[in-house]
Formats: structure tokens, C-alpha cells, sequence
């Protein structure tokens, strides 16, 4: 399954990226599949991207709403919210664990053999600031004398966006480099910062800093797609603990918002069938024994 999933991230990373003509362009794509939504975090300014970004859009969206209503125009356009509502009702985080490409990236640089950190459980409070200020009340809020507000966290936090997008551009077209300032720096030494980090750590990124994952964890008790707990074959081994990458303890906290329903938990740890599948209340695996059952095991 491991396999598996590594095949459908790395498939998802070349779909949102596949224009790999913009060596020869030097520029950004701008076709017809430019108006699709990509599930994960993906910049819309990287030149191979062919979709645009979910964050980006919805930033842009609340920096302009002013404008937009000033002008007459009272449909806003919240498709994209609708998009990824939809996605986060059908498989919460699960997402995160197989269609985004910066999670990849971090999984991939978590490979390299060096000594490795937990990370601290408090910090994951981190991404619902971020999703709450940089992303809603700070582009709606903080506007100019015109109305319109700014993308403030593509503007001044995204590693995703630098990395993706700020240094190929810097390469692939000179004249910009003569715009490198301070900004720019800052948010080279946040990039930096966190892929350092996710070399050092599982997934620091997704834990404590993306907005994206913030707002799919909000659907974890509604999502269809979800992995359930047979309490009646759990030990509390805590294998589970030790596979997970996002440090879920799953017979304590099935439930748990962090959780990207990468399976590890049910087939790389857990061998008492004590973790199981579950799409739209349909288990697919071994479902709980019923209560009467149960009742008589406790009993016997």
C-alpha cells in the first residue's frame, strides 16, 4: 500500500505540474487547463504548473471582494471554496497524503539518512492561525485606499511558492533579479527553514504551518473516506504510534484531525486487524463485532 501511494503522490505532482515546455517559454502556463483547482498545495505561479492554487485563489478572492461588490458584481465566485469543501467532505486530510505535492517533496526529503525530531504537538495549532489571519481576515481586512487587499500568505510565507515558482522564475528570466529584495529573502530563509525541517522531521510543514490541511482537517467528523478503530482487537501495542507520519497515536484518537489516511497504521503496524477502512459508513475490513458480542467477551 506503501507503494501504492508513493506511485498516486508522485502521478498527482506530475498531473499539477506537466507543462515542461517553460525552459523554451521562460514563462508561466496560461492554457485552458490553467482554470482547474489542484486538490494540494501547488503554486499557480510555478512554470510547470497547469493548475492553479486552492490558497492562492482563495486569498485573491477575499483581497478583491470589496471591489468586486462595489462594481455590482454580487456572485464573488466561490467555486473554489465549494471545490475543495467538496473534497474535504469526501476524504478530510486524506488529501494531503496523496495528492499534494509539497507533502511529497517533504516525505521524500524525510528519506535522507540523518538523526530525526519529533515535533512538538502544540505547533499543529499553527496552521488554523495561519488559515484564520494570513488567508481570510487579513486579506479582507488590510486594504488600501482602493479596496483591495493583498495574498498574504503567497506574498509573505509560502515555502511552496518560493521554491516552485520565486527561484525557477529568478533563473529562467534575468531581469527580475534587479526586484530582489528584502521580501523575496525572507521568505528564501522561510523555504530554507522548512525544508531543513522536513529533513530533520515528518512533515513539518503540513503540521504546523499549511492552511490547506487546516481547513481539510476541519471536516474530520463528517469526511466519507475515514480509517475506524475495532476496539475489540486492539492491544494497545502502540505500533500504530510509530508508523504514523503525521504522530497520530490512532487507538487513542481515531478520530484525530492530523491524520492523512495514509494506511500506514493498518498495514505497515497494526497485526491484530484493529484498524479497518471505512467509505460512507461501509467498513472495508473487519467491522466491530456487535454490542451483545462485545458484552459477552467483557463478560467471559
Amino acid at each position: 500500500m506503501s507503494f501504492l501511494r508513493k506511485w498516486v503522490q508522485a502521478i498527482f505532482s506530475l498531473l499539477t505540474n506537466a507543462y515542461w515546455a517553460f525552459p523554451f517559454t521562460r514563462t508561466i502556463y496560461q492554457g485552458p487547463m490553467k482554470v482547474i483547482c489542484a486538490p494540494g498545495l501547488n503554486c499557480y505561479s510555478c512554470p510547470a504548473a497547469t493548475t492553479y492554487c486552492p490558497i492562492g485563489t482563495i486569498q485573491q478572492l477575499l483581497a478583491s471582494v470589496r471591489l468586486t461588490l462595489a462594481s455590482g458584481q454580487l456572485l464573488v465566485g466561490f467555486s473554489v471554496v465549494g471545490f475543495i469543501g467538496m473534497l474535504g467532505g469526501l476524504f478530510g486530510r486524506m488529501i494531503c497524503g496523496w495528492a499534494c505535492p509539497f507533502g511529497f517533496l517533504q516525505e521524500l526529503l524525510y528519506k535522507l539518512p540523518t538523526r530525526k525530531f519529533l515535533v512538538p504537538r502544540v505547533l499543529r495549532y499553527g496552521k488554523y492561525f495561519f488559515l484564520a489571519f494570513f488567508v481570510v481576515l487579513l486579506p479582507l481586512i488590510v486594504v488600501d485606499d482602493f479596496g483591495g487587499g493583498v495574498t498574504w500568505f503567497c506574498k509573505y510565507v509560502c515555502p511552496a511558492g518560493t521554491l516552485e515558482a520565486g527561484l525557477p522564475m529568478l533563473v529562467m528570466q534575468p531581469s527580475l533579479r534587479a526586484q530582489v529584495g528584502g521580501l523575496f529573502l525572507n521568505k528564501f530563509v522561510i523555504m530554507i527553514f522548512v525544508l531543513v525541517w522536513s529533513v530533520l522531521a515528518s512533515r513539518p510543514f503540513c503540521r504546523t504551518i499549511c492552511p490547506l490541511g487546516a481547513f481539510y482537517a476541519l471536516f474530520r467528523k463528517v469526511k466519507l473516506v475515514r480509517l475506524r478503530l475495532n476496539e475489540n482487537n486492539c492491544t494497545n501495542c502502540h505500533a500504530c504510534h510509530a508508523v504514523c507520519p503525521m504522530g497520530v497515536k490512532f487507538n487513542e484518537s481515531p478520530d484525530d484531525a492530523e491524520c492523512i489516511t495514509c494506511l500506514a497504521c493498518m498495514h505497515k503496524a497494526c497485526r491484530f486487524e484493529a484498524i479497518y477502512l471505512e467509505v460512507g459508513g461501509i467498513p472495508l475490513g473487519p467491522a466491530p463485532a456487535p454490542r451483545h458480542v462485545r458484552d459477552a467477551r467483557e463478560v467471559s
